[in-house]
């Protein structure tokens, strides 16, 4: 299982894209969403700072 975004939750804060945007993104929308491929963190250091990030804590990131 990999990171996944509440998008019912998510209110396009973009703290996640501002924290890890080599795995974050924000949609035409302003949501968040994650890059293509992306969906394992791409071993990214910043995904759960990203997800502590998240003001409405819309972003779930397994423990390793």
């Amino acid at each position: 299982m990999g990171i996944a975004i509440d998008k019912d939750r998510c209110i396009g804060a973009g703290q996640c894209a501002l924290t890890a945007p080599e795995v974050f993104t924000q949609d035409d929308d302003g949501f968040s969403e994650l890059l293509p491929g992306r969906e394992d963190g791409a071993g990214s250091p910043l995904v759960q700072e990203a997800a502590r990030a998240c003001p409405v804590g819309a972003i779930s990131v397994p423990h390793r």
